[in-house]
């Protein structure tokens, strides 16, 4: 499947995806970048925020911990150049820090505990009430011990409660890190 087909798919095809994903090594995702293509969403809602955007992975050398964040993309459509939108300092916009956990570890409402977890509540750069530590994302391999095409989809962890929502994400690998904030 080529990214185009995946944004045809239905929110059961995409589950059904992830549910039948293969596990991922931690360390093969040391020290790189993937660029996100979001799935499953509305295209008003696509258009008010991002098609594409840049998922990074690096351990941190103090806590041997794997982490990442988001960077914030020129919006350029699939075809068009992958340049990160920045600050007026010229550094990449970094958003939704996160660390990466073991998917066993996680009760989530989807079968997809053979994969990881992307868990914003463990990031410390996130601020304190900042919605987006409510969020956890499940995330697969599409192809069996390799991690050149990655799953994943967002849900919310309320506590005693958890929230789907629609949105899904594929990770095409970029490359290595190009910048640490």
């Amino acid at each position: 499947m080529n990214t185009e087909d995946f944004l045809k798919l239905s929110h059961t095809e995409l589950r059904s995806l992830l549910e039948r994903g293969h596990p991922i090594d931690p360390s093969a995702l040391d020290g790189s970048e993937y660029r996100g293509v979001s799935l499953g969403l509305p295209a008003p809602i696509v258009a008010i925020t991002w098609l594409t955007f840049r998922k990074t992975f690096h351990r941190d050398p103090k806590t041997g911990a794997l982490r990442g964040w988001n960077v914030r993309m020129q919006q350029a459509g699939l075809d068009g150049p992958r340049e990160p939108m920045r600050d007026a300092k010229g550094k990449p916009r970094c958003f939704g820090f996160y660390e990466v956990g073991d998917g066993r570890a996680y009760d989530m409402p989807v079968a997809a505990r053979h994969g990881l977890v992307i868990d914003y509540n463990r990031a410390r750069e996130n601020p304190r009430f900042d919605p987006i530590r409510l969020g956890r994302d499940p995330l697969v391999s599409l192809d069996e011990g390799r991690v050149d095409r990655l799953l994943g989809w967002t849900y919310l962890d309320l506590g005693l409660a958890r929230v789907n929502t629609p949105s899904y994400f594929l990770l095409e690998r970029e490359g290595p890190l190009s910048y640490v904030p």
